[in-house]
């Protein structure tokens, strides 16, 4: 299974791409689409948009997880990820892949066993359970990638797979 793994954000937006069955994953892909800030809203959105379908189409994903938004303080902030996350599920629906949410808690058991963990535990053993040719230049990144992780972790107790 190839899981595409999205942070969403419309700074930043965290894109991973995994292969595997959640006991063996393997990083093929991650990296972060960046917006110009000084270009509007719409024009951002449509630049996330246009490089995530390039992501899809070279890639070829056969699911989506996604982090679900958390905010507690900027209600400016939360409005314009907001409006980028329904941009990535637009293009992701478009794509016809399926979606699956997790929440910060539900990503961070996934990767360290604790649900408060913070970036620097989360990184230590992110690389750990996936040896990758390249680290994460950004937390959006790392954040793909452990939302892609939990994915694929999911899946394998979930829908446990039949071995031939």
């Amino acid at each position: 299974m190839r899981v595409l793994g999205i942070d969403p954000g419309y700074d930043r937006i965290g894109v991973a791409v995994l292969s595997g069955n959640g006991s063996a994953p393997v990083h093929m892909y991650s990296s972060c689409i960046t917006t110009d800030k000084k270009l509007a809203l719409t024009e951002r959105l449509n630049t996330l948009a246009k490089e995530l379908r390039e992501v899809i189409a070279a890639q070829k994903p056969d699911c989506c997880a996604i982090e679900s938004l958390y905010f507690t303080k900027n209600q400016k902030t939360a409005m314009g990820v907001a409006a980028a996350r329904g941009a990535v599920m637009l293009v992701v629906a478009e794509a016809g892949l399926s979606v699956t949410e997790y929440t910060p808690p539900q990503v961070k058991v996934a990767v360290t066993g604790y649900g408060k963990s913070d970036k620097k535990d989360m990184a230590k053993m992110l690389w750990r359970l996936i040896p990758a040719s390249k680290k994460a230049n950004f937390d959006d990144e790392m954040d793909a990638v452990a939302v892609a992780l939990t994915h694929l972790a999911h899946a394998r107790t979930t829908y446990p797979q039949r071995k031939s």
